[in-house]
């Protein structure tokens, strides 16, 4: 994701940009200033409790509230925000949904061993010396098979979570090698939809945008597989110590079995024919309760007054697991659906902000002004860097990101002499890999949600996704393999 265009299922390329000449670069930015000033009283001052649980949620509406205030003073008409905030909220309504089956799928993974296999099994191959790069390289083929870094996170990424917590590595180390693979597959794989969309917008082929790509995303992963390897050599883990107790502990919980890999590879297979997520996810839910029943009758005897209503349970609300290792029983609890209302809340706030900045035409002016400033083919390269950047976090949705300055920037590219591969790549490098860096945005909202750790968290160890904006920039500035329009 977010991801692949089964997945979002979103036809953005006619996306209509509003323009508003009524409309000031100043005026535009006053939404904006006072978001980022709200947020970060909150995040860094109120520890995010500014507002209560639901923070950043009133703090996206009350800048959605400011941008339309701003939009009256400019003449543009309240039913027009309503319908650029009701195309944005339809525009995630399916990924809304797969949030909700993901948080069912946890659960229902952990109550039929699913979750707990991996982790055993895991636990006996991957030591702490090398668990960060390897999660790395697992999520990055994952994520190019299927396409999706959604997938990747809901699959191996939570089972990831779960082995290196038990080795006692820390969840937001973890979560970083995760994404950073996760969107480098994401990135590269032809069934991705931002991989196809970027060069629709910027104006080529997708497989001359992929093998363009390769120029600065190989290196940004291998100096990001170097900097997780340092990383691993340096922790000091405790958890390999009492490995064998972990492993007497999950088997004296859970009936382990290899069989119950049926479960995962059902999921992935299904992607990887193309099935849509939401029944690809479905069926991992379901063949996982059928999963339950056979191999963890006990556990589901201990959860509930009866088996059907564990499982109902676990796809619902919270699941505790007690194990007799206080490590596992953190390890070992769900939240459900339940647990994704936070971040789904998150997601439609973040829409109602971005739906009326759009409206009112301040996505449309700031752009333009970035634009106007890029005199230099350096300074085009840095302009959409920044451009992806704001609108990551101003419009909330990646998608955005690459639909609005690849139309704006795209025949700025054409008059400097530039193939419309350096747009496209440009595109992926600083739009779709940093969208997961924002909390508020849709990939930061679903990729914390999923994996349970906070952006915050994570942020720094998301190695890939910060780099590769700056190696972008790095190659512009030393013009090293910036390609020119050839006349035919």
């Amino acid at each position: 994701m977010q991801d692949d265009k089964n997945l979002s299922e979103i036809e953005i390329e006619d996306q209509t940009i509003i323009d508003n000449k009524e409309l000031s670069i100043w005026e535009a930015l006053i939404p904006v200033v006072l978001l980022m000033m709200m947020l970060a009283y909150n995040i860094f001052v109120a520890d995010g409790e500014a507002l209560g649980e639901y923070s950043n949620q009133f703090i996206l509406l009350i800048g959605g509230a400011v941008a339309a205030i701003v939009g009256f003073f400019n003449k543009v008409q309240f039913k027009l925000m309503l319908k650029e905030i009701w195309e944005n909220l339809k525009s995630v309504s399916v990924p809304i949904i797969i949030l909700f089956l993901v948080g069912a799928l946890a659960g229902t993974w952990l109550v039929s061993g699913v979750i707990p296999a991996m982790v055993y099994y895991g636990l006996q191959v991957l030591s702490p010396a090398i668990f960060l790069p390897a999660s790395v390289i697992i999520c990055a083929v994952i994520s190019i098979a299927t396409g999706s870094s959604w997938t990747t996170s809901a699959t191996v990424g939570i089972a990831l979570i779960g082995i290196g917590s038990a080795l006692g590595i820390p969840a937001g180390m973890i979560a970083g090698a995760v994404i950073s693979g996760a969107y480098f597959g994401d990135k590269m794989s032809p069934l991705s939809d931002t991989t196809n969309l970027a060069p629709a917008m910027a104006g080529t082929d997708l497989f001359t945008h992929i093998r363009y790509m390769t120029i600065t995303t190989v290196p940004t992963l291998i100096v990001t597989l170097i900097a997780f390897s340092v990383i691993s050599m340096s922790l000091d883990t405790t958890g390999s110590t009492d490995l064998s107790s972990l492993l007497t502990s999950i088997s004296n919980t859970f009936n382990i079995t290899p069989l119950l890999f049926i479960v995962p590879f059902v999921v992935i297979v299904l992607i990887l024919f193309k099935t849509k997520p939401l029944i690809a996810l479905g069926a991992g839910i379901l063949l996982a309760a059928i999963f339950a029943f056979v191999f963890q009758p006990a556990i589901l005897d201990q959860l509930a007054t009866s088996k059907f209503e564990s499982i109902i349970n676990a796809v619902l609300t919270d699941t505790q697991i007690t194990t007799d290792n206080e490590k596992l029983n953190d390890l070992f609890s769900a939240g459900g659906m339940k647990g994704m209302i936070w971040t789904i809340l998150l997601i439609c706030c973040a829409m109602v902000f971005g739906g009326t900045m759009d409206a009112i035409g301040a996505l449309s002016r700031i752009t333009k002004v970035l634009l106007s400033v890029a005199t230099s083919v350096f300074g085009l390269f840095a302009s959409t860097v920044i451009s992806c950047l704001g609108l990551n976090a101003i419009a909330s949705d990646q998608y955005l990101a690459i639909v609005i300055p690849g139309k704006m920037f795209k025949q700025a590219y054409h008059d400097k002499g530039l193939a419309p591969e350096n747009l496209s790549r440009t595109l992926e490098d600083s739009g779709t890999v940093t969208s997961v860096l924002i909390p508020w945005n849709t990939c930061g909202a679903y990729q914390s949600g999923v994996l349970g750790v906070s952006v915050g968290e994570y942020f720094v160890y998301a190695i890939f996704n910060w780099l590769s904006p700056f190696t972008t920039l790095l190659f512009a500035a030393l013009n090293i393999k910036i390609k020119q329009l050839t006349s035919k």
